[in-house]
């Protein structure tokens, strides 16, 4: 989301205007709180500030953000193929799409694997189901690429705002808002491997929007339907490198605003999803299907009242899994259901501070047969947290920042920050924090009864666990030159206690019994470099890079699957105002797996991508992509990886927007 924000003004001013934005939880509306606050003077010509507001709750510009902040936006998302939210993230610093099994693949940042990121729609949770359904990856097909106003991912333990779950970071989708104008688009995208070997994709979605009464009552529609076919391994063709996918999106939601000060949002969605792959367990094949139902609904109340906002939400999500298979006996079902409420109260007080004090009460229950002899198991998540935006003196401010859990095993746990931003200059931010944060061993790590066995190993539940405490810091700096270039820099450092892993108890060299268990230390420290320059008027050159050392102090090993080295290029070129022609790059450098405690190591491996965008008219746009130029396969190096990545594949589709 982009607004025209006043220029650098004095501490006192650039107090107010943060704080006048802040007191409507607006971001995700598309309104602009500050239209109804005081006129601020203007001393020369307005900047392009990008608002962000994960990091806070409230709405901050990008650069005095506090926090380590990733922003992709809607028009980089309609150029090239994104299937789901993994895809649109794909590039960004400190972020590394990896592999959770099945083919599979999950958002893993700084570090920390996929089961301690956070993903929000709107700022709602959605159940994070990895954790208790194998290998799941549900959490990252909620929201259609057509409908995605912006993602927002911050780097970091976000502990302080959104509890347990947040220890990674978080990955914060906000959807396209109604305007007082009705809007929308159409897309189209097929894609086709060029070897054949499967894997060719089909997807069509669109979004619409407007007022049924002007000023009064609006309408958001959106949905999708995405295909992908199964694509067998070269080796094996009975054995799946990727598994099909057939899924089927809609979600309705309203807005009415009975007052000016007032803004009540309704939405209902809900997702179809089924799954095929080929397996082969010892020396038996069998194709697998699994049948994903995925639901959510939410209502919420927003309000500005003079110097103070609030919010109040109830919303809810369901996810439901069933298997079946040609041979063989078919894993059990698995129903998850979260239900949220929360509220929370900003309020200005005075010229320097933002007060921020809010809670929740969050209801987890599981179904599923292998937890405990009932099959059922639930938990409730009690929590309240404050927050202090405090200007501490021209172009200086910081955070603090304290939420207090109550688990129904561990008791109260802490989770406070502080983070201080610094404006040196125009052109300088300087930025840095530290926090705690923690997350509570889920509702199979905790059972003491949950058992699962497979045709190499089993696995079974621990209630000694103790919950898994991070403290992080970090320390970052951004130039922008008035030239169009930047570059930014970020150091971090995350000490882990009580990190979670599953230990081989009993026959390591045949069959693995497996037990959840702490790692009573470890610690991950990394750098983060990221630049953009423009080359030439029509040429544009952007790329990051991270450094990353993740060990188990207790074992000096590095942890699995953490690639030390990773990079992202990408060359714009705009040779006409209606083409653009964006080249990407990826490396990823070598990682370490374990399987019955031997190490072994993934290879490094670069793909390179090329997205060309033409529109021919006001409304119309042709796309053309060809993915993985260089035909780069994973299988081809090692069977070990638990992911794959697509052979060359040409992608072709249109977009249509009013």
């Amino acid at each position: 989301m982009i607004r025209i924000a006043q220029p650098r003004q004095s501490a006192c001013q650039q107090s107010r205007r943060r704080y006048c934005g802040a007191l409507f939880f607006g971001a995700v509306l598309g309104l602009s709180p500050c239209a109804h606050a005081q006129n601020l003077q203007k001393e020369s010509a307005p900047l392009l500030d990008e608002l962000v507001v994960t990091a806070t709750a409230t709405e901050t510009t990008l650069e005095e953000t506090p926090a380590s902040v990733a922003i992709v936006k809607r028009d980089d998302l309609v150029k090239r193929p994104v299937q789901d939210l993994a895809d649109a993230v794909q590039g960004l610093p400190g972020v590394h799409v990896g592999g959770v099994g099945l083919t599979r693949r999950g958002i893993s940042i700084r570090g920390m694997g996929s089961d301690y990121t956070l993903t929000l729609v709107n700022g709602q949770r959605i159940n994070q189901s990895g954790g208790v359904i194998g290998h799941s990856d549900s959490d990252l097909g909620w929201v259609p690429s057509e409908a995605i106003e912006r993602v927002e991912v911050v780097r970091g333990p976000m502990s302080s705002l959104y509890g347990s779950d947040a220890l990674g970071g978080v990955v914060n989708v906000i959807t396209r808002a109604a305007t007082d104008e009705w809007r929308g688009s159409f897309s189209s995208r097929a894609g086709w491997r060029e070897d054949g070997r499967g894997g060719d994709s089909r997807q069509v979605g669109f979004y619409v929007g407007g007022p049924l009464l002007p000023g009064v009552l609006g309408l958001n529609v959106y949905g999708e339907t995405r295909r992908r076919d199964n694509a067998p391994l070269a080796t094996d063709e009975k054995v799946s490198d990727i598994e099909g996918r057939d899924a089927k999106s809609l979600n309705v939601a309203l807005n009415w605003t009975p007052s000016a000060n007032q803004r009540i949002d309704l939405s209902v969605g809900r997702v179809n999803e089924d799954r095929e792959r080929g397996t082969k367990s010892g020396t038996s094949y069998y194709n697998s299907y699994d049948a994903f139902e995925r639901k959510q609904w939410s209502l919420s109340h927003k309000g500005k009242w003079n110097n103070a906002s609030s919010q109040v939400r109830i919303y809810g999500a369901s996810l439901d899994k069933t298997n079946t298979r040609d041979v063989g006996t078919p894993t059990r079902p698995q129903v998850l259901n979260e239900e949220v409420a929360d509220a929370r109260l900003s309020l200005a007080l005075g010229e320097r501070h933002l007060l921020t004090v809010g809670g929740e009460l969050r209801k987890e229950k599981l179904e599923d047969s292998s937890v405990n002899e009932l099959g059922k198991a639930d938990i409730t998540h009690k929590a309240v947290f404050v927050q202090d935006e405090f200007a501490l003196a021209p172009n200086w401010s910081l955070v603090l920042g304290d939420r207090l859990d109550d688990h129904e095993k561990f008791g109260l746990q802490h989770s406070p920050r502080a983070y201080l931003v610094h404006q040196v200059s125009n052109a300088l931010t300087i930025k840095g924090g530290l926090g705690r944060g923690f997350k509570a061993p889920n509702l199979k790590l905790l059972s003491p009864d949950y058992y699962v066995a497979s045709s190499s190993f089993s696995v079974r539940g621990n209630p000694d666990l103790k919950p898994e405490i991070s403290t992080s810091y970090e320390l970052g700096a951004e130039y922008r030159a008035a030239t169009g270039w930047s570059l930014q820099a970020t150091v971090f450092q995350n000490n882990v206690r009580d990190l979670i892993q599953t230990y081989c108890e009993r026959n390591c060299d045949a069959y693995r019994e497996l037990v959840y268990q702490n790692v009573e230390r470890a610690r991950i420290r990394g750098l983060e470099l990221g630049t953009s320059l423009q080359l030439l008027p029509q040429l544009a050159l952007s790329g990051n890079y991270t450094w990353l050392q993740a060990r188990n102090q207790q074992t000096g090993q590095p942890l699995a699957t953490q690639p030390r080295h990773q990079a992202n290029v990408r060359l714009g070129w705009q040779p006409a105002a209606a083409w653009q022609v964006d080249l990407r790059g990826q490396y990823t450098g070598s990682q370490m797996m374990y399987s019955s405690s031997v190490q072994y190591a993934l290879p490094a491996h670069s793909i390179w991508s090329l997205d060309v965008n033409y529109r021919f008219s006001e409304h119309w746009t042709l796309s053309a992509s060809v993915e993985n130029l260089g035909n780069t396969l994973l299988t081809d190096k090692t069977t070990r990886f638990n992911y794959a990545v697509p052979g060359r594949s040409v992608f072709l589709g249109i977009t249509a927007s009013f």
